[in-house]
């Protein structure tokens, strides 16, 4: 079985962070000038306490029925986000995202974030490995 490591290693290895202070507009400007659809906050110390997605922003903040300038990363951040180590199989934490029903896990190794593995990464991985088995001329329709 496949670590979570490994995906960890083939994504990008900084990844787009912010504060929980930072306004939700800063949020989204950041999101579009990075082509990221979410970030990680992290505190002034450097510890990882969740992420703010589109998702977050577009159905939390319209259920809090406040203008998006008035609202701040952490009033709509998710900081509820399972968790596992860099040792966990794939398929175990793609379990675990069906089981939260979430749609990012944090990754940790020994205490120490390592970064966040989204249900989209999963399946680039399922993508990557049909293309190593078939024959990736044929066209899909």
């Amino acid at each position: 079985m496949e670590k979570i490591i490994h995906i960890l290693k083939r994504k990008e290895p900084n990844f787009h962070t912010i504060t929980p202070n930072a306004d939700l507009t800063e949020a989204l400007n950041k999101m579009c000038c990075e082509d990221a659809d979410h970030l990680v906050v992290m505190n002034d110390e450097g510890n990882f306490l969740g992420v703010i997605s589109e998702h977050d922003i577009t159905t939390k903040a319209l259920m809090m029925k406040k203008p998006v300038e008035d609202l701040k990363v952490k009033d709509v951040m998710d900081n509820k986000l399972p968790m596992a180590t860099i040792n966990d199989t794939v398929e175990s934490c793609m379990k675990l995202l069906r089981q939260h029903q979430a749609r990012h896990i944090a990754v940790f190794e020994n205490f120490s974030f390592r970064g966040v593995v989204t249900a989209s990464d999963f399946i680039d991985e399922a993508v990557k490995k049909r293309d190593e088995i078939f024959d990736t001329d044929e066209e899909v329709y």
